[in-house]
């Protein structure tokens, strides 16, 4: 069997996964920002933003690293110490933060404590779209 292939499979699932719920969790939270007020509303966004992080997010991205770190070490560490690979870790770090970010709105939302914008989430769903790009063409181009 090979295991490169199978890890690569696996590792672009869950990225996708992952990446679905960074572009989604913050269309939420700007939605949830404006409906406070209303109590059964924002019971509803509560569950929603809980379930994703918990049941989708934290999961895919946990794989998403596993997976990752399988691919580098079928590759022999025949990587290790390129410019490739140290970019790819940097964004993929950066990303990891924003997603831990978002952890902590979840918990902010749930009690009631969330001080963003509507305007603030709209501003950083930005963020994983712009992160993405840079780490497709990183890894597409490869640079040495």
């Amino acid at each position: 069997m090979n295991y490169y292939l199978l890890f690569k499979s696996l590792h672009l699932i869950f990225v996708v996964s992952w990446m679905a719920g960074l572009l989604y969790l913050p269309r939420i939270f700007v939605y949830h920002a404006e409906k406070t007020n209303e109590k059964n509303t924002s019971e509803t966004f509560k569950v929603m933003e809980r379930r994703l992080m918990n049941f989708i997010m934290m999961p895919a991205m946990i794989l998403s690293w596993i997976f990752g770190i399988l691919l580098i070490l079928v590759n022999g560490g025949t990587i290790f110490g390129t410019l490739y690979l140290s970019l790819k870790l940097i964004l993929v770090f950066l990303l990891t933060i924003y997603h831990f970010f978002l952890a902590v709105c979840v918990v902010k939302f749930e009690r009631d404590k969330n001080a963003h914008s509507a305007k603030f989430f709209r501003f950083i769903n930005e963020i994983p779209t712009i992160l993405l790009i840079v780490i497709v063409f990183v890894i597409i181009y490869k640079p040495l």
